[in-house]
């Protein structure tokens, strides 16, 4: 059995909870831990599970794609659970239970953020661009099926110029996640392509993602206990 490697970021001070953050496919890059140490400068203990770890752990650039195909294809949803689950064993370690704990994840993480919320007791999911919504990826349901699973309040944060992920598409996922019975949320922004947080894209979008984090902060703010 392989061990997970996680990137861990703690805050200065006693965290207030924790946040697993889920890459994006280009792996668990500069991007990612600059999220994870943009959660801990809030006062989270911030923790990536390197999901590409069977297959090299490469950290990729934004410049060619046909280098990302292979890892995501090779991605399982066992492989995938059981990453997630090194990084609540290493939040738990720190003493953070998993009402005080959330999950975010990006691309093909904000897939995963979600579905895991349907599995795992987090206390809170936020999900950036992650798509799969009608169709299942890495051997797990689509969004619009396990949506009504959510065991979590989901937050969900899509671009309306994103062409992998149709405004349609959202608004389904949408529907489908109110019907959880969790406090969910779904925002669209105009103008926005998929992407739109990362600011080593050409597609990064300031205002954008300026509000996206606003509200991905607040939302655990609101639903993470202490």
């Amino acid at each position: 059995m392989t061990t997970t490697p996680l990137s861990i970021h703690r805050p200065a001070a006693d965290p207030k909870g924790a946040v697993v953050v889920i890459q994006e496919a280009f792996g668990v890059n500069d991007h990612i831990e600059d999220v994870c140490r943009r959660f801990a400068a809030e006062g989270w203990l911030a923790v990536a599970p390197h999901l590409f770890h069977r297959d090299g752990d490469p950290k990729l650039g934004y410049d060619d794609f046909s280098l990302v195909m292979p890892l995501m294809q090779a991605l399982t949803a066992d492989g995938i659970r059981a990453d997630v689950d090194a990084a609540l064993a290493e939040t738990a370690a720190a003493g953070i239970g998993s009402a005080s704990t959330g999950i975010v994840g990006f691309c093909m993480g904000g897939t995963v953020a979600l579905l895991m919320a349907t599995e795992r007791p987090f206390g809170a999911s936020v999900t950036f661009y992650g798509g799969g919504v009608s169709q299942g990826r890495f051997g797990f349901p689509p969004l619009l099926e396990a949506a009504p699973a959510l065991r979590a309040p989901w937050l969900g944060l899509f671009g309306d110029e994103d062409r992998s992920i149709p405004v349609a598409d959202v608004e389904q996922l949408r529907a489908a996640a109110a019907t959880s019975g969790a406090p969910t949320e779904v925002v669209r922004y105009a103008g926005a392509a998929h992407g739109f947080h990362c600011d080593q894209r050409a597609d990064y979008q300031p205002e954008a993602a300026a509000d996206a984090w606003s509200r991905t902060l607040a939302w655990y703010d609101r639903y993470l206990t202490a």
